[in-house]
């Protein structure tokens, strides 16, 4: 059971990634909540599950804040959890200058003296309740704990896959980088390939259809989202003949020896996902500005995702 958020509610999220992963974890903070940041933390009060981002770690409700420990108690002493037990996580903030970090003796030390000021029943395996402490940006803060699930790294285990398929991780985060708030948005991936995307997009519950020209790949496609209890319309069509209209559509562009286009052809889908989508997120192992501006769009945002030597561009349209 969550803690009901108060009005004005701030939220403290950690986060870890890769150092090619920079770019991408970037936009997608800034995608889903309007900024990105330097270090491991981001606050807002944008709350965002952590298990929907492959780079959140945890998130943490700020239901009390102080500049000092004894402060932060004395609040934590009026904290009702209505019979639940709890379980108190000391969050590190790798952040933090070296004199400012706590040894691994001091953080359980810390836990300790938290749980005993709350007024409930600690439960250390099966707690109704997760809280979090931690210090961040100079003042000690203490809330509602939910930790994240990688489902992106169970999705590794779907029965279809392909070399040149986008990896689970980084469709995870274009999903989230085109569909920040799913509420009321209709999307499509017109190229779905095996429904990498998907995959990952129906299980943030958004409403998505997938279609490809390509027939031989299309019952691969289904196969992956019913082996995780999924579901999505995938339809048998060229890019350039989708008639209805989509809030968002997601392309990664075929680039592989079996998909080979040329640039007027790369002009032709555009302008087709110009037609029938308001905002289109494009995935390419090429350069592609001029025939994006050509087909009509602003560039509004882009990142880039590396694999060693592999690059693709993600880029942001309207």
């Amino acid at each position: 059971m969550d803690i009901t958020p108060q009005k004005g509610t701030t939220y403290i999220y950690t986060y870890a990634h890769y150092e090619d992963e920079r770019s991408l974890c970037a936009l997608e903070m800034r995608s889903l909540f309007g900024q990105d940041s330097n270090s491991n933390v981001l606050e807002s009060s944008v709350k965002i599950d952590p298990s929907r981002s492959p780079f959140i770690k945890e998130r943490i409700s700020v239901r009390y804040e102080a500049e000092n420990l004894e402060s932060l108690l004395k609040q934590i002493e009026s904290f009702q959890l209505s019979g639940e037990t709890f379980k108190v996580t000391y969050v590190k903030n790798n952040g933090q200058v070296k004199n400012e970090q706590e040894s691994f003796e001091n953080r359980r030390a810390i836990e300790r003296e938290i749980g005993l000021h709350v007024n409930g029943k600690a439960d250390l395996r099966e707690p109704d309740q997760l809280l979090g402490i931690m210090y961040v940006n100079g003042r000690w803060i203490f809330g509602e704990y939910v930790k994240s699930e990688s489902i992106w790294f169970r999705h590794q285990q779907k029965p279809n896959d392909y070399s040149t398929a986008l990896s689970t991780r980084v469709a995870r985060a274009v999903v989230n980088i085109a569909i920040p708030n799913p509420i009321g948005v209709k999307a499509i991936d017109p190229c779905c390939g095996i429904g990498t995307v998907l995959v990952e997009a129906c299980s943030m519950g958004i409403d998505i259809v997938g279609s490809d020209r390509n027939p031989l790949i299309l019952p691969g496609a289904r196969k992956n989202l019913a082996h995780f209890g999924l579901f999505a319309e995938i339809n048998r069509a060229d890019i350039r003949d989708i008639t209805k209209h989509y809030d968002v559509a997601i392309i990664d562009l075929p680039y592989n020896l079996c998909s080979v286009i040329n640039p007027e052809e790369q002009l032709e889908m555009l302008q087709s996902a110009r037609r029938f989508a308001s905002k289109v997120v494009v995935v390419t192992v090429e350069p592609i500005d001029e025939i994006l501006l050509n087909a009509g769009f602003t560039i509004i945002d882009r990142a880039v995702a590396k694999k060693g030597t592999f690059i693709r561009e993600v880029i942001v349209c309207t």
